[in-house]
């Protein structure tokens, strides 16, 4: 997870994008946890002027990256995120946004919390596939989120998927329901700060611990995706089928063991391994059998293994 940005993302504004990465806040907390960030006037002015200095030199150093865009990733207040949907969604089910757990406007969850079906108002600027922000989407519910095992939030919105693609032609990103590859060449698609990150998955610890909370079998980023705060909740896109691999969440940004901005990795006979300057997200392939007809949240259903409340 990431701190608010807070004074560095003056820093940041200068030096471009070699920032270490930041932990996200809840919409109306100072502090908290991820790749998030506050939401004060003075950010969002600087957060534009990176975002344009950061497109250009993306632009200039790698202008042969167009694999994946940003049709369909969505800014929220802290962090990133996306429309998606699973391989059975109907276009006239009610669409979803997925971010991270730790970026729900409620707070973190505790090790252990799930929360289910809390009603929403939380807006999300939806953007097209250069990265405008061409429309506003708002939630009805928090239909599932936790920190436990995973770092996931998912938001039900007051409108289809019908009614998205016929206002905005914006089509959701689809949830893979199979389990991510090592190899694979993928991107991260920040909606915050309207950046792609490219990258491989370079493997997969079997435990990520970081404070209170443990993630199970997370995905680990080769180097080249060093994603900063406000990345939290970015889809991790797989560049060859742009199917949502993936939801990223966090790294370890000052080398130490297991603390908070710091996950270790676990393995199964609990040696750990700390890789400063490595970044991480979480799985999402289990999370299409846990929705069914009309994207209704079944925890219950066979084969969903997402943690219960």
């Amino acid at each position: 997870m990431r701190k608010p940005l807070g004074a560095a993302l003056l820093a940041l504004a200068i030096a471009g994008a070699g920032a270490a990465p930041a932990i996200a806040a809840p919409v109306d907390t100072a502090g908290s946890f991820g790749k998030g960030v506050d939401t004060e006037t003075a950010v969002s002015t600087v957060r534009d002027a990176v975002t344009s200095t950061t497109e250009s030199l993306s632009r200039t150093l790698n202008p042969t990256v167009q694999a994946v865009d940003f049709a369909g990733t969505v800014s929220l207040s802290n962090c990133s995120g996306s429309v998606v949907r699973f391989p059975d969604t109907e276009d006239n089910d009610p669409a979803l946004v997925m971010s991270n757990g730790h970026c729900l406007e409620t707070g973190m969850p505790g090790p252990g919390e799930v929360v289910v079906d809390r009603a929403s108002s939380r807006t999300f600027g939806l953007l097209n596939s250069s990265g405008s922000r061409i429309g506003t989407l708002r939630a009805s519910k928090i239909a599932y989120g936790t920190m436990t095992d995973t770092d996931v939030s998912i938001y039900q919105l007051t409108s289809t998927y019908a009614q998205i693609k016929s206002r905005y032609g914006i089509s959701a990103l689809t949830v893979a329901d199979t389990h991510p590859v090592a190899g694979t060449a993928i991107t991260v698609a920040s909606g915050y700060w309207k950046r792609l990150y490219n990258c491989n998955i370079d493997g997969f610890a079997y435990q990520l611990k970081e404070g209170d909370w443990t993630f199970k079998d997370s995905v680990r980023y080769t180097s080249a995706c060093n994603t900063i705060g406000g990345t939290s909740g970015s889809p991790v896109i797989d560049q060859a089928t742009k199917r949502v691999v993936a939801v990223n969440n966090t790294g370890n940004e000052d080398g130490e063991r297991c603390t908070v901005n710091n996950p270790c990795e676990v393995d199964e006979s609990g040696n750990v391994t700390v890789r400063q300057g490595i970044n991480y997200a979480q799985e999402t392939y289990q999370i299409p059998a846990c929705f069914g007809v009309d994207n209704k949240l079944d925890l219950s259903a066979s084969g969903c293994v997402l943690p219960k409340p």
